[in-house]
């Protein structure tokens, strides 16, 4: 099978992977008595238009708002292919599209806009909110792309999931999880090397942190971060990495770094930049993530010849695909099926340790450590656990609050 070829020809075969349909049924729809475009259109639809004009949140409920997701990229970093533009990036966010619909249930529209301008961007997607239930920020340079994520999740009033920063998170602390398992380790006694500092190295080092992982090493372009470098300090999530990882301020390359770590977990869009002989120096039972795509920081084989004891990519070819497509359509369906307003850390640890507990112990082992991408049982524990989680937040203020005024 050629790849390539057959991919291309799909492609060039069907003219776009997705469409839009209509809801609404058509037989009759122009009949004289009790014709549907009557009610569809002018003049029943001015109704609905003036009730939303009295309450926008009925947009929720009369329109398809409440399952329409953008997908916004400006193309500047796609996959491991770096700054190919927003055409380029359409067949990317199309097969998104396919996969919100299929996983999902979603409305998913690719939207690869023409400018780069992190400004125009946030402007843009504050423009278009009317439209949508929520906003999937996808394969945008970083460190722009967590800026504008930061931003958006306070100036607009639906939910901003990134994909790399947190979907990549929650799915690489769900197979983390499940591995840690299969070696007899725990989260709070290990090392872990992760490296790329961009969207998802610093998603994974903050949910890492977040779980109880009490010594994570960041490791970029120019070595390890550690509190103190000094080019640190024109990037403040760089700044925000070193005051969260490091705990000894280990210098040096990879090289050096992955000495004695327990996991290794690549996000540097870079492939084939590890040895199997850089895998050896690790401690017993090493764990390697090689999650860059399409080309992994090293193919499973040469990471096994270097005694690896668990190996995951992002690649559905290879066992153990640890990639944000097992996660982002559930979480997002859950965002717009609870209103939840912001995803922040709790959640997200929440949702990767119902994930990872999807395998069961009898039939966790070393080369099915998370579900499939089309496991059914995703959704609904994706959603109960949110549910829950927010259920318990909601009480828990509620018994803070009431306290505070018993006090007083």
């Amino acid at each position: 099978m050629n790849i390539k070829d057959d991919s291309i020809n799909l492609h060039r075969m069907l003219k776009g992977k997705i469409e839009i349909q209509n809801r609404v049924p058509i037989e009759n729809i122009f009949a004289k008595e009790n014709s549907l475009i009557n009610l569809i259109y002018t003049p029943g639809v001015a109704y609905v238009a003036s009730a939303i004009a009295e309450n926008k949140e009925l947009a929720y409920d009369f329109t398809s708002k409440w399952n329409n997701v953008a997908i916004i990229c400006d193309g500047t970093r796609v996959l491991g292919l770096g700054n190919i533009g927003p055409y380029a990036a359409l067949p990317v966010m199309e097969g998104k599209s396919v996969l919100f619909k299929l996983l999902g249930g979603i409305n998913a529209v690719p939207v690869c806009i023409e400018t780069q301008n992190k400004e125009e961007i946030i402007k843009f997607v504050k423009y278009i909110q009317p439209l949508f239930g929520a906003i999937n920020i996808e394969d945008i340079e970083s460190p722009k792309v967590l800026e504008i994520v930061e931003r958006l999740k306070k100036e607009i009033s639906i939910p901003v999931f990134h994909d790399d920063q947190h979907g990549t998170a929650i799915i690489t602390l769900a197979a983390l999880i499940n591995s840690l398992k299969l070696v007899r380790k725990q989260l709070e006694k290990i090392k872990i090397l992760i490296l790329g500092a961009g969207s998802a190295g610093y998603g994974i080092n903050k949910i890492l942190n977040s779980a109880g992982c009490k010594n994570t090493i960041v490791v970029d372009s120019r070595g390890a971060i550690y509190e103190g470098r000094k080019d640190l300090i024109n990037n403040q999530f760089k700044y925000e990495i070193a005051s969260t990882s490091n705990p000894t301020k280990i210098e040096g390359s990879i090289g050096s770094v992955i000495e004695g770590c327990d996991v290794f977990i690549g996000v540097s869009a870079k492939g084939n930049i590890l040895s199997n002989k850089e895998i050896s120096t690790m401690n017993v039972d090493p764990i390697v993530f090689a999650l860059s795509n399409p080309y992994p920081e090293i193919l499973p084989q040469a990471a096994l010849d270097g005694g690896a004891k668990i190996v995951a990519t992002g690649r559905s070819d290879f066992p153990n695909q640890v990639n944000n497509a097992v996660i982002f359509p559930s979480v997002i369906r859950s965002l717009l099926d609870l209103r939840v307003r912001l995803l922040d850390e709790n959640l997200m640890v929440n949702v990767a340790y119902a994930i990872a507990n999807l395998v069961q112990t009898e039939h966790l082992k070393t080369d099915y450590i998370i579900p499939q991408i089309n496991d059914q049982r995703i959704l609904p524990v994706v959603t109960q656990t949110l549910k829950s989680v927010i259920q318990k937040t909601v009480t828990h203020n509620y018994e803070k609050e009431t306290n505070e005024k018993a006090e007083i």
